[in-house]
């Protein structure tokens, strides 16, 4: 086939000739002869046939290389020589988003179009932001190693493709760099800066924020996290004015949660992974570093992703280990991201944050964080928690030279209301909140115990003792309601079994309220249903007893108090 047998006016093409050009030039490739389709699509007098039918070669060319066939080099070279022409550029990227998934990595490898876009004078820094846009799509669609294996194993090549794409970018990041400060930046300039800009926002985004990171085995994807740092830092981008900045320069992000996203991110990278804190302005307090990042540290735990909750409990707990203990005030409390840290259900990391943050907080901003926790949280296991961080605080008034009013004084009437709290009074379910009510029956025996201390307010003392005989009196009536419910079910159970015994039936007839249980030592899996519901109605019965033993011995407490005061 010889290509140079096309001969047309560019005004006088048809639709046949342009899949002509298509087929010869696929022709010419197939036959190994490509040096004539270069040599026709570099000639000058070809231009104007080459930008109105390129576009059709230009799909038969990247399909050849994704299926990697032959004459590949011929392929590379055809295409660069094609993106030469802006429109074919646009047209070049616009076909590679359809490229089979199989292929994406080989078209992110062979970035054909590097040497066009570095010759460039004019719409560089558009066609730069269109060409790693278009990159970063492709990009988008590999999936992101989880676990260390898949890591290591890179089936996708996203490791190769996030390197290449680091690679790619550097001839523009070294441009940008060499600009001397002192002269006037061209509007040219400052397009590519702000794409090279976008380019690192969206690449923290995806797939970094999705990307498993640990500083102790420096992966591909830290590497690439390392990289993009070093781009922002090289192009001047205040790392400080990203992170704490409300808003974003004008012009530079127009998706609004993509920006949350990626300077979260950048957040992390920055605390957590410690990838350039180096560079980072040692100006800025804990604590004021802390409130900034509680914005971002919101953004990841609103995410349901596993990912991105991990990366947020991570940042909290970075930012909280800087602040010195006792010393965070009520006023920051105002931020609602403070209360949400104890909401995700990741146990032993949300613990550990939530603890850490309590032990931050002054006497006053504890006592507020506690009574809205009480008052907002819903989960008995978080308000046993927060019952036993104020015995804790109760204890340690107590002791010389740490007496406060928040938790030895009037203030502490209020907290000891809200512990002592049956939130559906004598029809509460006592099971599902059987933590906080073994905990509150806990701090009741203890305070009782510290009557000398708590006497001297005689109000107080009162009053205290007016909301545990409340609470006691409630709590006996519910336990008497819920005890004769259970026994009766229990009951009922054993009679229903006897009957199925004495009648030789192998089926059984459904059973109310049976669900899935795991004892605390031992799995109830392999058992029936129908034992299993019986344990468990048994269960309920010995921690109704355990409960009213409790009640018993407060009393018992009370009474030899007054008989020494009497």
């Amino acid at each position: 086939s010889n290509i140079n047998q096309l001969d047309a006016r560019e005004e006088d093409l048809k639709l046949e000739d342009y899949q002509q050009f298509s087929n010869m030039g696929a022709a010419c490739l197939d036959e190994g002869d490509g040096e004539q389709l270069l040599t026709f699509l570099q000639n000058e007098k070809n231009q104007g046939i080459v930008k109105s039918m390129g576009c059709g070669l230009l799909a038969h060319l990247i399909k050849e290389v994704a299926q990697n066939k032959r004459s590949q080099d011929h392929c590379q070279a055809a295409i660069t020589q094609l993106t030469k022409v802006e429109t074919l550029f646009r047209s070049f990227l616009e076909v590679t988003e359809d490229i089979d998934p199989g292929a994406i990595s080989e078209t992110i490898l062979n970035m054909y179009f590097l040497e066009v876009l570095l010759q460039m004078d004019e719409r560089k820094g558009s066609c730069v932001g269109l060409a790693l846009s278009a990159i970063q799509k492709q990009l988008s669609r590999l999936p992101v190693p989880y676990t260390q294996q898949q890591d290591e194993a890179d089936e996708h090549s996203l490791h190769r493709c996030c390197s290449a794409l680091a690679a790619f970018v550097q001839p523009f990041v070294e441009e940008v760099k060499k600009k001397d400060e002192n002269s006037i930046t061209t509007a040219e300039e400052e397009e590519l800066k702000t794409e090279l800009l976008k380019f690192c926002m969206r690449s923290l985004r995806e797939p970094l924020l999705e990307a498993e990171l640990n500083q102790d085995r420096k992966s591909a994807l830290w590497l690439f996290a390392a990289d993009i740092i070093d781009i922002l830092l090289a192009i001047k981008e205040s790392l400080s004015g990203l992170l704490f900045s409300t808003f974003l320069r004008k012009g530079i992000l127009m998706d609004g949660n993509l920006s949350k996203e990626s300077t979260a991110c950048l957040a992390y990278l920055l605390f957590v992974q410690l990838i350039g804190i180096d560079s980072f302005p040692a100006v800025f307090s804990p604590v004021f570093i802390l409130q900034c990042n509680m914005e971002h540290i919101n953004q990841l735990l609103s995410c349901k992703k596993e990912s991105h909750l991990l990366k947020g409990l991570a940042l909290f707990s970075k930012s909280l280990e800087k602040v010195d203990n006792d010393n965070l005030p009520v006023g920051l409390l105002d931020l609602k991201s403070f209360y949400n840290a104890p909401q995700v259900k990741h146990t032993r990391l949300r613990l550990r944050v939530f603890q850490l943050l309590i032990n931050k907080l002054d006497a006053e901003a504890k006592h507020k964080f506690f009574r809205c926790m009480l008052k907002t949280s819903n989960h008995a296991g978080v308000e046993s928690y927060i019952v036993k961080n104020i015995r804790n605080q109760i204890q340690l008034s107590m002791k010389p030279g740490n007496a406060n009013k928040w938790f030895l004084g009037v203030k502490l009437l209020p907290l000891v209301g809200l512990v002592l709290h049956l939130p559906q009074a004598a029809e509460t379910d006592l099971l599902s909140n059987m933590d906080k009510v073994m905990e509150s029956l806990n701090l009741l025996r203890f305070l009782l115990f510290q009557d000398k201390e708590l006497r001297n307010n005689v109000n107080m003392w009162g009053e205290l003792c007016s909301i545990k005989d409340l609470y006691l009196k409630t709590l006996r009536v519910c336990i008497s309601m819920s005890r004769a419910y259970y026994s009766a079910e229990l009951k009922a159970l054993k009679e229903d079994q006897k009957l199925k015994a004495k009648e030789s039936k192998d089926a059984a007839r459904p059973i109310r309220l049976i669900k899935p249980i795991t004892m605390k030592h031992e799995s109830m899996s392999s058992m029936s249903p129908e034992l299993q519901y019986q344990v468990w109605l048994q269960s309920a019965l010995v921690t109704f007893d355990l409960m009213e033993s409790l009640v018993v011995r407060i009393e018992e407490i009370t009474e030899e108090k007054l008989a020494k005061l009497n």
